[in-house]
């Protein structure tokens, strides 16, 4: 059964219903709020193309200003380590010292570095 187009869409051959969201890819959503600093991941959000996908995480996770900036990114381009290999993954980060914040002094009322 063909469901009709939507109205006001941008490609008459999107169609409302289930069967879209098995075609299209994921988008992991990024928003930087007002007050912070840096963007947070929020959800995910399927969509055919990166400007729908923009679209889409505005209207879902925005819809109260909750922010001023938004990053869509396909979640199939996301490289994660494994958790359960964080012993060989981060060990290296052991040997190097001279990284850790305890070696600097950071004057007062800095807050952000």
């Amino acid at each position: 059964m063909r469901q009709e187009s939507r109205p006001g869409s941008m490609d008459p051959s999107l169609r409302w219903g289930d069967e879209m969201n098995n075609d299209w890819p994921l988008w992991e959503v990024f928003v930087r709020a007002r007050s912070g600093l840096s963007h947070r991941h929020v959800g995910s959000v399927h969509a055919p193309d990166a400007e729908i996908a923009l679209r889409h995480a505005r209207d879902t996770y925005t819809r109260r200003m909750e922010g001023i900036s938004l990053w869509v990114v396909p979640s199939a381009s996301i490289i994660a380590s494994d958790p359960s290999e964080d012993g060989p993954m981060f060990a290296p980060a052991e040997d190097k010292i001279y990284r850790h914040p305890t070696f600097y002094d950071i004057p007062d009322g800095i807050t952000h570095i």
